[in-house]
């Protein structure tokens, strides 16, 4: 029904926002990663959404890119996932990471996002595999952050292992010459990420 919005920020409250569309306000929910990308209150913002409407509720969820919006889509047709898990879940993590993680089988990334635990997380892996995967990633900009490997994964492995955030794992991971060795490539990463 409402597929975008266009107007002033008026409000910014985590997860909250009101966006004045001449005149009207719309409040909108919207993942972390969305509310950190919204400029200044005062200034346009233009939001792709999802509108919900429930018995006792009607939500309007807002995206700032399309890549968001499709995989917030996607977690909803998964048994047991509602609009609020699906937001968690891309306020816990980028699409790219959930991508990466439903191709990997991961659990253990997903179970860190708040309010998701194990058994959530091994139903979203399984009810996403194949229908989440290199083509959102690739919408959100992160085909190059998917390892190309085997090198490349263990050295991705690594890097989580050692505590760093799958953003930061990736960027290191791009800068790494092609076809190195796990050790060296481990190596290089952690100068990287040392700077």
């Amino acid at each position: 029904m409402i597929g975008r919005l266009s107007g002033l920020l008026a409000e910014k409250n985590p997860p909250a926002i009101l966006v004045d569309c001449q005149g009207v306000g719309y409040d909108v929910l919207v993942p972390m990663s969305t509310f950190y990308a919204l400029p200044a209150p005062g200034e346009r913002v233009t939001l792709l959404t999802h509108f919900v409407v429930r018995e006792d509720a009607q939500t309007l969820y807002g995206f700032a890119t399309q890549a968001e919006r499709a995989a917030f889509r996607e977690l909803l047709r998964v048994s047991g996932v509602g609009p609020r898990t699906a937001l968690a879940v891309l306020s816990g993590m980028s699409v790219t990471e959930l991508a990466q993680a439903v191709a990997a089988q991961q659990p253990v990334r997903l179970v860190k996002v708040p309010g998701i635990g194990k058994k959530t997380a091994e139903r979203l892996l399984l009810e996403l595999k194949g229908k989440l995967g290199a083509d959102l990633g690739a919408a959100a900009g992160g085909s190059a952050a998917m390892p190309a490997d085997g090198a490349q994964t263990d050295i991705l492995q690594a890097l989580l292992a050692l505590g760093y955030s799958d953003k930061e794992a990736a960027a290191a991971l791009k800068a790494l010459p092609s076809g190195v060795a796990v050790s060296d490539g481990i190596r290089l990463a952690l100068k990287a990420l040392a700077r």
